[in-house]
């Protein structure tokens, strides 16, 4: 692995000077410090010149709130699990898509979030997890069953795929209502005929209160896989647009900036203010969609020894030619700088050729005025 210490290492020892260890990288003293400095400022020059690396890419949403227009660009302080500071934002990947309801409803590695529902009514049997495909719930005489946040009257969609794996004609329950096991909201049935195949329900339900209870069931003994439960409310998920903040200024501003809801409304379009954060337009009559899109983190700078950089191994001999580029600058070694530098730019155009996405069509940008 290409750490902090190896690529120091690696222009030190071009240079025949002295290489560090692990216990003395930190006391580092004179040209040491300097190559040490100059890999990080080789790193920002890579950063810098290709801002899109694949390394670097991030994807977040914002969850709206009713009659809030401007929302945070990612940091690390976001409430997003995972959001990182961003450097740049992918404007044309911005869309409105509702929120998952259901926690844990892929089981990717368990079946935790969903509680035992498993009564005398069903049965003795316990629900476990399968690994098969990206991971799954098996029912065997058994029942789960999850709370979710609803809002009363309105209307919710619902999926559900399931494997009959045991080829034993069973029909898996699903009950949509107030608690556990009960049928207010929904109450059908899905069964898988093409054994080895799995069967998908579409459906709907409206809600009736604001906390809902969704309860899978198989109340015979042949087992049943559950891939994945779905539930989010029933809101199309589109593009929003991106404008300018002049546009918006000129378009919009009048209607979002006076204080009626009646101008309030599903998102259309997004901008970025002069603030640096993220506008949304009409500003959203609810507090349960969501705004998905694509950025690229600031990279991080190395600084333990046995850090790494947010690039592929293959690529290291980048670092080393820019820093040893540096190097000889500093020891006035313009002939060996020149050479490094333009083994420096060759690998950067490699990379760019390697791993930067490029469209294979043209985009007609004119505007019909």
């Amino acid at each position: 692995m290409a750490t902090y210490l190896v690529l120091s290492n690696r222009v030190l020892n071009a240079l025949n000077e002295i290489e560090m260890t692990s216990s003395n990288f930190s006391s580092s003293r004179g040209i040491q410090t300097s190559v040490k400095n100059f890999v990080n400022r080789s790193l920002h020059d890579v950063y810098n010149e290709l801002e899109e690396l694949p390394s670097l890419h991030k994807e977040t949403y914002h969850i709206t709130n009713a009659g809030q227009r401007e929302y945070s660009l990612p940091t690390a302080d976001s409430p997003v699990s995972g959001d990182l500071q961003w450097r740049k934002i992918d404007w044309d990947t911005f869309y409105l898509k509702p929120a998952e309801l259901i926690t844990n409803g892929e089981f990717t590695s368990d079946i935790s979030s969903w509680t035992n529902a498993t009564t005398g009514a069903v049965g003795d049997g316990t629900p476990a997890y399968n690994s098969g495909g990206n991971g799954r719930a098996r029912l065997n005489d058994a029942a789960l069953s999850q709370s979710i946040s609803t809002v009363k009257n309105k209307t919710y969609r619902l999926q559900v795929r399931v494997f009959d794996s045991s080829s034993g004609g069973s029909s898996l329950a699903i009950k949509v209502g107030t608690s556990a096991h009960d049928t207010t909201n929904l109450s059908t049935t899905l069964t898988v005929s093409n054994y080895g195949e799995s069967k998908v329900l579409d459906t709907t339900f409206d809600a009736t209160v604001s906390t809902t209870y969704v309860t899978i069931i198989n109340s015979d003994a042949n087992n049943l896989d559950v891939d994945y439960i779905r539930i989010s409310r029933n809101i199309t998920p589109k593009r929003l647009s991106v404008i300018s903040y002049d546009d918006w200024i000129r378009r919009f501003s009048e209607s979002d900036l006076t204080n009626l809801s009646t101008a309030y409304g599903e998102p259309q379009y997004v901008y970025k203010t002069q603030s640096g954060k993220l506008g949304i337009t009409p500003i959203p009559d609810r507090s349960d969609y969501r705004i998905y899109f694509e950025y690229w983190k600031e990279h991080t700078e190395l600084s333990a020894h046995g850090d790494s950089p947010d690039l592929d191994d293959r690529y290291a001999d980048l670092i080393v030619s820019r820093a040893s580029y540096y190097t000889y600058k500093l020891r006035s070694d313009v002939p060996a700088a020149n050479i490094a530098n333009a083994e420096f730019e060759d690998g950067l155009k490699k990379l760019q050729r390697d791993l930067l996405f490029r469209p294979e069509y043209m985009r007609d940008m004119r505007v019909n005025l």
